[in-house]
Parts: C-alpha cells; sequence; structure tokens
C-alpha cells in the first residue's frame, strides 16, 4: 500500500511543481494575444495584432535591440576571458592558485544590489559616463565567474593526457589547445556562453545601477509595470521563451 502511494505522489508533487513554474509563463503567454491597447491588465479580447506588430508598443524594441546588443557582446568577451581563467586554472599550479579560484567564486555569492552598487561606484570614481560601455563591461565583469565555473569543470574532466600526447608528437602549445583540446571543450564553451547570455539578458539590478539613461528590456519592463507591460512586451517575452526552449530540445 505504502509504495503504490509513493509511486502515485512522487508524480503528483513533480507535476504540481511544473504547473507552478509554468502558470506565469503560460499567463505572459496568453496575454501576449490580449486586445489591450496601451495597458495589459485585464483581458479585452483576442487578437493577433500584438503578434503581426511587435514593435508597436514606443521604446519596446528599442530596449530589446539594446539587451541583445549588449548581451552579446558581453557573451563574447566573458566567454573568451572565462575559459582562458578557467584552463589557467586547472592545467598550471601557481603560488596564488587557491585564492584565485576563492576570488572566482565570489560574485556567484556578492547579492547583485553589492555587486552593482560597487561597480557604479567605480565608474564614478574613474569619471566614466553611464551607458552602453559601462553595463557591457558590468554584466561582462559578473558573467565571467560563470563561464569560469561552467568551463572549468569541463577542462577538468579531460586530463592532461591529451596535451602530452601532442607534445610527443612535436606539436606546439598552441597546435595542441586549437586541434586537440578546444574541440573537445567546444560543448562546455558553448553552454557556458549561452548561460552567460541568458544571465546578461535577464540581468535588472545591475544594469539598473550601470545604465544611465540606456533602456534595456527588463529595465523598459520595470518601468512600465507601474502603468500596465503592454502586450507587445509579452509577445517578445513568449518569443524568447519559445527559442530557448527550442535551444534545449536541438541540443537534446
Amino acid at each position: 500500500m505504502n509504495k503504490t502511494i509513493g509511486r502515485w505522489l512522487v508524480p503528483a508533487f513533480g507535476g504540481l511543481a511544473f504547473v507552478f513554474l509554468l502558470v506565469p509563463v503560460a499567463n505572459v503567454f496568453a496575454f501576449s494575444f490580449n486586445d489591450a491597447g496601451p495597458t495589459n491588465l485585464s483581458w479585452r479580447g483576442f487578437t493577433l495584432g500584438n503578434w503581426l506588430n511587435p514593435c508597436g508598443a514606443p521604446a519596446v524594441c528599442e530596449a530589446l535591440g539594446n539587451s541583445l546588443r549588449i548581451g552579446a557582446t558581453a557573451t563574447v568577451l566573458a566567454t573568451i576571458l572565462g575559459t582562458a581563467i578557467a584552463v589557467g586554472l586547472v592545467r598550471y599550479r601557481f603560488r596564488f592558485n587557491a585564492t584565485a579560484n576563492l576570488l572566482i567564486f565570489l560574485p556567484l555569492a556578492t547579492p547583485e544590489v553589492v555587486l552593482g552598487a560597487s561597480l557604479l561606484a567605480q565608474f564614478l570614481n574613474v569619471g566614466a559616463e553611464l551607458g552602453t560601455g559601462t553595463v557591457i563591461i558590468a554584466h561582462t565583469m559578473f558573467c565571467i565567474s560563470f563561464v569560469v565555473v561552467t568551463v572549468k569543470a569541463r577542462v577538468a574532466g579531460l586530463g592532461p593526457k591529451l596535451e602530452e600526447a601532442a607534445a610527443d608528437l612535436d606539436a606546439s602549445p598552441l597546435q595542441a589547445f586549437w586541434r586537440g583540446t578546444f574541440p573537445l571543450l567546444l560543448p562546455g564553451i558553448v553552454a557556458a556562453a549561452l548561460l552567460a547570455f541568458a544571465m546578461s539578458f535577464d540581468d535588472f539590478i545591475i544594469t539598473n545601477f550601470n545604465s544611465g539613461n540606456v533602456t534595456t528590456f527588463p529595465k523598459f519592463i520595470y518601468v512600465s509595470a507601474t502603468r500596465g507591460i503592454p502586450a507587445q512586451a509579452n509577445v517578445i517575452g513568449s518569443a524568447m521563451f519559445i527559442i530557448a526552449l527550442a535551444i534545449v530540445i536541438g541540443g537534446q
């Protein structure tokens, strides 16, 4: 009897957890078809107009473009730097190796409000003008840790024998990396890049501290929430979810 209850209880709780997670997504998707006009607080009727004209709301596509540009640039920079750091930390032993590993994990444990305020203070101290550049720098800095942690696990799983075998075949260290190590690291690097882009695109707190007059998509949503998020924002959010789901399914 207990085994029968357990057999049904675990799937039931798992199903409830999935419903809890997906109800907000379903709400966003449903209200993307709402004939709402300037606000989107209550259901007023079904329409495809929002999907046919996702840039109908003022500034929504500009904010999306800013988020995509910042996210792509920060992802490239963080992936390059984070991969190099991960390889260095795993493959080489130096005096402050343990300290470097600790410092890499600190941004992951630091509250975003603290990190955002600290970066803002640094930018103001050096007289930097807040805008797209400062947001890219800020996003790159906190995304590097996620890239290092992801790629580091992949590097540790390979072991040093591949480079040693390449050296025995008279390959230079650069040739051994590009032709031997890099192809095997590529799945981990791609996963780290996708994670970095998701973190950058989704970030609001650090962006709000360091963006100045530049509006990203999360910042646009926050500002619009006081008067009702336009249905076009729901369209873009639903489209991003569908794209991410397609990438995950394609990867599987």
